[in-house]
């Protein structure tokens, strides 16, 4: 990612548009805020923190707001969908608008709606606040990368990347234990409500910097709004990825495969309209041009297929942990531990070993995930249900250390060359993906877990395939360019 690393120049037109695949592209914008990155992250943090430590908060609120088993899903799947199918539409928000704009109102809202929720009365209340915190997620998303995207450039925008990565790691990793800390704490007498009350002061304290320390940006033509292409992708998102989030508990009724098909065919009709849109000089929501670079492309599905295995992996681990060992939700958080140092150590210098590598980081990511893979699949073997669980220690810290590889160097692939006019819109597609990835992988991996009666071998069965999935990822960062330069 390093502009000093060029061994040698690019031949022909198709090398000379590779070049940026690795590297950001160069710019004369002025130097970055200083407090730029940490407003940034600090959102991303939170929005990756909640997804994942509402898991452990679901027991308690069950219990405190005598919430039924669709209330408690959709506590879950209400912040998903909204997250989801607003990420496409707020990238477009934010080109028109500005970005700054745009990610402050939904920090604004964010926050606003993480106290509903902590101070929720009844389920349904509570459910409301969730999907209100899914789409002012949505609302940050894209303004985050794409002010990465035009804010820094060179070495810095590496930093800055790898800086991202980290953070949304981290969030992922850490959010059983946080959220099992602060149950156990039961700080005021408050429970579960402190998961969600954690972000009031913290969102507060980062909005109060979003004026001083975010430049605002938009695309240089002020674009259209695409009505249209805003109601296809809207309606084609919810029959995607609804039925992925509730099919797998509801047995996959009728319903659930009606939305599959249809959502196929609005995704389809979506694309046409796109490109016709941009065809006839007009403002689609996704310039269709971007697919005409092989590494956006290809980067777009290398970040499908390591997204398809991350959430569906933390959810057969926490259900390995708390119903085939019976730990707790702190003593799962716990194990989860050593996966927060392995990407700890690798996801802040990942941008150097990019500067050396160049896609290769990717691929050595790829196969140190699935070398953890193999140890912890040995090490279920060896322990089943009943053995020591920390014999899981070093496969998940192997595992770790190729997240770290591999989630920033693999955004970065994406929208490194991705012209800042454009930025918005390729960064709600890339924050799409991931989205659809997880969800469509947590349904996959469900199924497969879910077939096997012993908690063991079915941890073991899906280990295997998320081992595919890294090896499909190698194979695809095979089509990247070598290098920078």
């Amino acid at each position: 990612m390093s502009s000093t690393l060029t061994p040698r120049a690019p031949r022909g037109p198709r090398a000379a548009r590779a070049a940026h695949a690795i590297r950001p592209a160069t710019s004369t914008a002025a130097p970055a805020p200083r407090g730029l990155l940490p407003v940034l992250l600090t959102a991303t943090f939170m929005t990756a923190l909640d997804v994942f430590v509402v898991n452990v908060a679901i027991p308690s609120l069950q219990a405190d707001l005598g919430a039924g088993p669709a209330a408690v899903q959709w506590v879950v799947a209400g912040f998903g969908l909204a997250l989801a199918t607003g990420l496409i539409t707020a990238g477009r928000l934010g080109d028109r608008y500005g970005r700054r704009r745009v990610f402050g109102l939904g920090l604004a809202l964010f926050t606003l709606a993480s106290a509903a929720c902590g101070l929720a009365p009844t389920a349904g209340a509570l459910v409301g606040a969730r999907i209100a915190q899914g789409l002012a997620a949505a609302l940050m998303g894209p303004q985050v990368l794409a002010i990465l995207r035009t804010a820094y450039s060179g070495a810095a925008q590496a930093r800055a990347f790898s800086m991202y990565g980290l953070t949304m790691g981290l969030g992922a990793v850490l959010g059983q234990l946080i959220g099992g800390v602060l149950i156990r704490a039961d700080l005021f007498g408050l429970d579960w409500r402190t998961c969600f009350l954690l972000n009031l002061p913290v969102g507060l304290a980062a909005l109060a910097l979003v004026r001083r320390c975010l430049p605002e940006s938009r695309a240089p033509r002020r674009p259209g709004l695409d009505p249209v292409g805003v109601a296809l992708v809207t309606v084609a998102l919810t029959g995607l990825v609804l039925p992925l989030i509730q099919g797998p508990g509801a047995g996959w009724p009728l319903w659930t495969w009606l939305g599959l098909g249809g959502s196929t065919v609005l995704l389809a009709l979506f694309a046409v309209h796109q490109h016709r849109s941009g065809r006839a000089g007009g403002s689609p929501l996704v310039d269709t041009r971007l697919f005409a670079d092989r590494v956006f492309t290809t980067g777009l599905l290398a970040q499908l297929a390591f997204w398809l295995g991350q959430a569906s992996f933390f959810l057969v681990l926490a259900l390995y942990l708390q119903t085939g060992r019976g730990l707790d939700a702190l003593g799962a958080g716990l194990v989860f531990t050593p996966i927060g140092v392995g990407y700890l150590l690798t996801s802040t210098t990942a941008h150097r070993v990019v500067a050396r590598l160049g896609r290769r980081t990717i691929a050595l990511g790829g196969l140190l995930m699935a070398a953890g893979l193999g140890l912890l699949q040995l090490a279920v073997h060896a322990a089943g249900t009943t053995g020591g669980v920390w014999w899981l220690a070093p496969g998940l810290f192997v595992d770790g250390l190729g997240m770290g590889l591999v989630v920033a160097p693999v955004t970065s692939v994406v929208l490194a060359g991705v012209e800042p006019r454009l930025a918005g819109s390729a960064a709600g597609l890339v924050a799409t993906v991931q989205q659809v990835a997880g969800a469509l992988g947590v349904a996959l991996l469900g199924i497969l877990y879910y077939a096997a009666d012993d908690p063991a071998a079915a941890f073991g069965h899906s280990l295997a395939a998320l081992a595919v999935l890294e090896v499909l990822l190698v194979g695809l960062v095979q089509l990247l360019p070598r290098r920078a330069g």
